[in-house]
């Protein structure tokens, strides 16, 4: 039987553990709880089904010295508002959010990375299109979110194609809005990242014609506030809950079931779509050092971006990185992990 597509009204709680991609989301700053026990609290920025959810299925909120407030926001942009405005201490997003944070002047620091598969940043064709391969894309219709992870991945891989961004129509919608032109035949292919590629493709109702896989750099970040690292206190939950995260990222490689299920759970994913997500994308992941090469990689979004105009003026991305962090942590370039079923 042919399965068919979660409405897009469906999908957008969804959308709030998207931060990784960008967007214009606004932010849900209550706080989703306190964790631990101590004087210190750390305020931790976070999306939903996002690291407070990994980290409690990973069983790494336990025997906490300090205090761990969380607060939910529904993107990566906001989340670095916060932590701009010292609201938030520290938290997570994916390569393109910290980009047009240093592109504002907001005072921020990257102090932890992972290295993942791009398999998932997509751009997609209906099932029945006639398009095969990039290099066909020209004159065609292509929806985007605007400054998104997804966004960078259209434009590198039309420059693999030999096209440009002015050789397409852009048609800037958010992710349900895109669907929803995308199911209803309103575009010819959409660009977007997991979940929702695992859910076209779930669903039979899409294909992948190229992925950002060997094309963009497959990054996600952990950005604080510098007046957080400032504080010696500070400084060492950061450190320790860091350690914690890379713990739980190694759990959801060695649980990907269990994770699948938590994650589903949490953001009202169907199970086999959040699995596929889990194995194409997320499980992939390893924990990489804050190095030289990562600079440049996340350099090359800023300058590309910039000469679109969508950044005003140059930005020196080796300014808002922090290395302390970095301890014996492999280089950004390792290759991610690889899922194999048994």
């Amino acid at each position: 039987m042919r399965r068919h597509l979660v409405p897009a009204a469906l999908l957008l709680p969804v959308t709030l553990l998207l931060a990784a991609c960008g967007g214009n989301s606004a932010a849900d700053t209550a706080g989703a709880g306190t964790d631990g026990k101590g004087s210190l609290t750390l305020n931790v920025g976070d999306q939903k089904g996002g690291s407070e959810a990994v980290l409690r299925a990973a069983g790494e909120l336990k025997n906490l010295d300090y205090k761990i407030k969380w607060s939910t926001f529904t993107s990566g942009p906001p989340l670095l508002e916060a932590v701009n405005a010292k609201a938030v201490d520290i938290g997570g997003v994916g390569n393109t959010p910290p980009v047009f944070a240093a592109g504002a002047g907001s005072k921020v620091s990257v102090v932890a990375a992972w290295h993942g598969t791009s398999k998932g940043e997509a751009i997609l064709v209906p099932k029945n299109s006639s398009l095969r391969k990039p290099e066909e894309l020209k004159g065609r219709s292509i929806a985007v979110a605007q400054g998104s992870s997804a966004h960078f991945q259209l434009i590198a891989s039309l420059k693999e194609a030999g096209l440009k961004l002015s050789d397409v129509k852009v048609k800037y919608l958010q992710p349900a809005d895109a669907l929803a032109a995308f199911t209803g035949g309103k575009v010819d292919a959409w660009a977007v990242w997991d979940p929702y590629t695992s859910q076209v493709l779930n669903a039979e109702q899409g294909r992948i014609l190229a992925d950002g896989d060997g094309v963009v750099n497959g990054l996600s970040f952990q950005v604080a506030a510098p007046s957080a690292l400032k504080d010696t206190k500070k400084a060492a939950a950061v450190k320790d809950y860091l350690e914690r995260l890379r713990r739980a990222q190694d759990w959801v490689y060695r649980h990907p079931d269990a994770w699948a299920k938590v994650w589903a759970k949490d953001t009202g994913l169907p199970y086999e779509v959040a699995l596929a997500s889990v194995k194409r994308t997320n499980a992939s992941r390893i924990a990489v050092a804050v190095d030289k090469p990562l600079i440049a990689s996340e350099q090359q979004i800023a300058d590309t971006f910039t000469e679109l105009k969508l950044i005003p003026g140059k930005v020196d991305f080796a300014a808002f990185v922090d290395t302390r962090f970095n301890g014996g942590l492999p280089p950004s370039t390792t290759t991610p992990r690889v899922y194999k079923d048994s």
